[in-house]
């Protein structure tokens, strides 16, 4: 027996250990063909066909696989994706993980739940994959698209989504309990817990009663202390001489304490009463007030209440304690949300955000296919002659001693660009004198170095290509790139030079300045600006002001007067070509300006896009003014020759609108063929940060455009350089051609549109043409009548008392002076000294003023 009982301890856990290695073996091996089948069919799915086309060629060494198990891995992803389940092989893959952490005694998932799951996901999942790709690709496998094909042919699509839907639904209710019971407890359950947050948020008031209910007994017990106390009364106190210490008074919590004046000693309770040290009578009751009013202090010393005991006299009578009234009110749950929060939702709940293309509702945007196609525009790349201007440059520059460490090229649609990277200790400035001789070796014009070039620690050399490729306006409308951008206002240049399409804001630029000598270019840009704003903006959004003094240019865009255009109330054509309106033009958008600045103030926005957030979510009555501002985009396509006709008069609100009207979303977009400093002066040259600079006649007018040499150097056809404040980028302009722009306008056109242009504010100008020899009476001013009446009524011919009365310029005072002395009103010029005026009285005027107007 003793050797028995010395075995078994020693039997028993060596038994333990040989059970528990096969445990733990088989369970690691089940996690470890988990994970190789999740990686094998990750990578099946990245790469499957490849995969598929190399899983029967196990033994053929020649042959590598994409896998990341090899050979393995795609015979595993052939065979249960592709072959089998798709996409649901995962779920194989987890159970044989779960097996694995049963077998560990590791129960992270519930055995009998998880099986049940994925036996349904194995069979479901495989026939919805196949019908959302239509038995396209491998996610359904050969199971799911035989199953979908088979029911789609007996039931058809709409009965197979029909099932696919149910046996969802029917999973959902069953896995989370959705039976109409249950989730009316659940409400009930939610609504419980609301009430008890509610409740929870308004103040306790058991208290307040608690302290009402200790009030009252008090009241009770104050009524029994006699109105009058006695020395007698006193000297029947205890023969200890000592007195009881008096209980506390209870003031209900919230009420404000009583002040007691410093002449009191000790605290007067119901039941005792102290007095100061020589006896004397009462005869002033002693009450406590316990008001819920806070007390005011009386300043008149006759009315403040004393509670010190009065002269010694008999009075007789009883006091008595007024009814305390206490009510208590539970105050209402105050709205986070103010009024007008509340009242904007209450409406954005009704009727919906704002729409601003309500009005145009079935406007279409114009198609990709009104613009014409050129065909492929891809680069061809001719190696001879990237080698030979290669080799050209080299030699080049190793005759005047510049040696080059490396070289590269990068063709774009006209330009190739050389990057060179000298060697060491060789100057930038060596090179940048070069320009002459590179351009005279490689026989082309338009050569342009870039020394250093930013950012990249390499000299540029920009050489023309021989066969330049173009650059078509639709291949840059149709780009990804344009159709998906989320940007304002979306302008598309054209092309850089590493062939990718450029693309900027107008709303960020906030201006453009363009400048580019006669067959540049430089229309066909503006073109090209106005074609981009058109396909991506609605009418709604966008409002055009076009200026063109050359008559010719922008006449293409009058038929969609109604949709984009902006013009003064009394213009007959909304293409503005007289020098005059283009003045009075200017000014109406400075007011416009200044009004829309006004709306902004009282809305508290910063800019346009916050202002139109807050107006489309009605947080903005209309009936105070405020509506929907578009954006207004002003075109001049000449502006050197309104400089020369019109001066300053054109020049200082150009440059007020320059510098303010970006915020309230007016930008400006000036063309001119010389930039001459008289033309492009400081003032206007500061506001306008982005420039696009076409080809010029000679280096002053690149440096005028652009600050720097460089657009002298262009070789014209859309050949461009665009500084954006930072840096100097070559782009190639989109090509869009007069028929294009033709068929874009009548597509536009030949929709309904608005009744007529959007009307600017009316401006009337101070330089209302009239003579004194020739006076017409249709060209009166529009204050002539009441002129006439403050010159009558007050009987002074005085040019200043007009500019005073009518708040005038001194010029328009002036002409509506003239005006008064052509029609014999006033007589004429007498000096320093004022008008005689001939018409004596109000009564002769107005029969006067009737006369003119029959």
């Amino acid at each position: 027996m003793d050797k028995k009982t010395q075995k078994k301890p020693t039997e028993t856990p060596e038994k333990g250990r040989i059970l528990s290695k096969p445990r733990i073996f088989f369970g690691l091996t089940f996690i470890l063909l988990s994970a190789v089948l999740a990686f094998s069919f990750i990578s099946y799915l990245m790469n499957w066909k490849a995969d598929q086309s190399q899983a029967g060629t196990m033994l053929d060494k020649s042959i590598k696989s994409s896998n990341i198990f090899g050979k393995v891995g795609d015979w595993l992803g052939n065979i249960f994706i592709f072959e089998s389940i798709g996409i649901a092989s995962f779920i194989i893959a987890f159970l044989l993980l779960v097996v694995g952490t049963l077998i560990l005694k590791k129960k992270i998932f519930k055995p009998w739940k998880t099986i049940g799951h994925s036996l349904f996901f194995i069979c479901w999942l495989p026939i919805f994959m196949g019908a959302l790709t239509k038995g396209q690709g491998v996610l359904g496998g050969v199971y799911g698209y035989q199953i979908m094909d088979y029911l789609n042919s007996i039931i058809g699509a709409v009965g197979l989504w029909t099932v696919l839907a149910a046996s969802i639904l029917l999973y959902f209710i069953l896995e989370f309990n959705l039976r109409p019971s249950s989730i009316k407890a659940k409400l009930n359950k939610i609504n419980e817990n609301t009430i008890g947050k509610v409740k929870s948020m308004i103040p306790d008031s058991d208290e307040d009663f608690e302290a009402d209910e200790e009030l009252k007994e008090e009241e009770e017990e104050t009524e029994e202390v006699p109105s009058r106390v006695t020395v007698s009364d006193i000297t029947n106190q205890p023969s200890n001489n000592t007195i009881k210490e008096p209980e506390p008074v209870n003031i209900p919590k919230g009420f404000p304490e009583v002040p007691v004046s410093n002449d009191i000693e000790t605290i007067t309770t119901p039941n005792h009463t102290s007095f100061e040290s020589e006896p004397k009578e009462v005869s002033q009751p002693v009450s406590l007030n316990l008001s819920t009013k806070p007390i005011i202090p009386v300043s008149s010393p006759e009315e403040a209440f004393d509670i010190r005991p009065a002269a010694p006299s008999s009075v007789a009578g009883s006091s008595t304690q007024e009814d305390i009234k206490f009510n208590v009110e539970i105050a209402p749950v105050i709205d986070v949300l103010d009024d007008p929060d509340r009242k904007s939702q209450e409406l954005v709940e009704k009727h919906g955000l704002y729409d601003h293309k309500l009005d145009l509702a079935n406007f279409q945007m114009p198609p990709v296919e009104l613009l014409k196609d050129y065909g492929s525009e891809e680069i061809s790349i001719n190696k001879e002659e990237l080698e030979e201007n290669k080799n050209k440059i080299v030699g080049l520059l190793k005759n005047f001693n510049v040696g080059i460490a490396e070289i590269k090229a990068t063709i774009g649609p006209t330009v190739t660009l050389y990057e060179i990277v000298p060697e060491a200790g060789i100057r930038v400035a060596a090179i940048k004198k070069l320009q002459d001789d590179i351009a005279l070796n490689l026989s082309a014009l338009g050569i342009r170095i870039i020394a250093p070039m930013p950012g990249k620690g390499t000299i540029g050399i920009e050489v023309p290509r021989k066969n330049p490729t173009m650059v078509s306006m639709r291949s840059v409308i149709a780009s990804q790139k344009f159709q998906n951008t989320d940007m304002d206002l979306p302008v598309v240049f054209g092309k850089t030079i590493s062939n990718e399409i450029f693309m900027a804001d107008l709303s960020k630029m906030p201006h453009l300045l363009m400048a580019g000598a006669t067959g540049q270019g430089k229309s066909v840009g503006i073109n090209a600006i106005l074609t981009s704003l058109l396909y991506k903006k609605h009418p709604s959004e966008l409002k055009f002001v076009m200026v063109d003094p050359k008559k010719v240019e922008l006449s293409l865009y009058s038929k969609i007067e109604r949709h984009y255009l902006a013009k003064l109330p009394d213009a007959e054509e909304a293409i503005i070509t007289d020098t005059n309106k283009v003045i009075n033009t200017l000014n109406s958008l400075c007011i416009e300006m200044d009004t829309r600045y006004d709306l902004l103030k009282n809305a508290f926005c910063k800019n346009l896009k916050e202002y139109n957030k807050k107006f489309a979510e009605r947080k903005l009555n209309p009936e105070n003014g405020h509506r929907y501002l578009p954006y207004i985009v002003l075109v001049v396509d000449e502006f050197a020759d309104l400089i020369m006709t019109a001066g300053k008069e054109v020049e200082l609100p150009i440059a007020r609108l320059a510098q303010l009207a970006r915020a309230v979303g007016i930008h400006l977009i000036v063309a001119t063929q010389r930039p001459s400093v008289n033309v492009i002066t400081g003032m206007i040259k500061a506001n306008f940060p982005a420039r696009a600079a076409f080809r010029v006649i000679s280096s002053v007018d690149s440096r005028t455009i652009l600050d720097s040499p460089g657009a002298d150097q262009l070789i014209g056809k859309g050949d461009m350089l665009y500084f954006n404040g930072n840096e100097i980028l070559r782009l190639q302009c989109a090509f869009v051609d007069t028929p294009e722009v033709e068929r874009l306008a009548e597509f536009i056109g030949e929709q309904k549109g608005y009744s007529s242009a959007l009307l600017l504010p009316e401006y009337v100008s101070e330089d209302s043409t009239s003579s004194v020899g020739a006076f017409d009476p249709n060209e009166k001013d529009a204050l002539f009548e009441e002129a006439a009446r403050i010159i009558v009524s007050t009987q002074q011919g005085s040019t200043s008392m007009l500019q005073r009365q009518l708040k005038l310029g001194y010029n328009r005072a002036g002409r509506i002076m003239d005006q008064l002395e052509a029609s014999g009103i006033v007589g004429g010029f007498n000096g320093a000294k004022a008008r005689e005026v001939l018409i004596s009285d109000l009564h002769s005027l107005e029969q006067f003023l009737e006369d003119l107007r029959s």
